[in-house]
């Protein structure tokens, strides 16, 4: 078996997502691997009161808050000191293009089976779907 040095993780803070950051975290201390916890952010822009169109600074920049909160997000699923290192990065795009360009360099890609999407009956989301299929590595999709 090849040794494992990169597992890329996909987070969004739902219940399937931290399973897949535990799980993931899991196999990187096994494998003496880097964990990569990535959260993507991606707006739906909505117009101005009375505006038809909409401008470029009505686009929301990504705040240091979200960075802390992906942190504390971190924390609460494997403590103060997990037992290996981790780096947390936030992304701005789409979720699926996201993770499957974050693939390409890893050894192994982790989501969780649905994410915050409005479709709980189904078996997968379609981020997961799509990474699934696209990724440039094996993906573990995370009950």
């Amino acid at each position: 078996m090849n040794k494992w040095k990169t597992i890329v993780v996909g987070v969004d803070g739902s219940t399937g997502s931290r399973r897949a950051l535990t799980w993931a975290a899991a196999e990187a201390a096994d494998h003496g691997a880097n964990l990569f916890v990535i959260n993507v952010w991606e707006h739906t822009l909505l117009p101005p009161a009375g505006s038809v169109t909409v401008s470029e600074h009505y686009v929301p920049e990504p705040s240091q808050s979200t960075t802390d909160q992906l942190v504390q997000l971190i924390r609460q699923e494997l403590g103060d000191e997990p037992p290996l290192a981790v780096q947390a990065q936030v992304k701005q795009g789409r979720p699926a293009k996201v993770l499957i360009e974050e693939s390409t360099d890893a050894d192994l890609l982790v989501v969780g089976v649905r994410g915050h999407g409005g479709f709980a009956g189904l078996v997968l989301g379609s981020v997961s779907q799509h990474v699934a299929a696209y990724a440039k590595c094996p993906v573990a999709v995370i009950r």
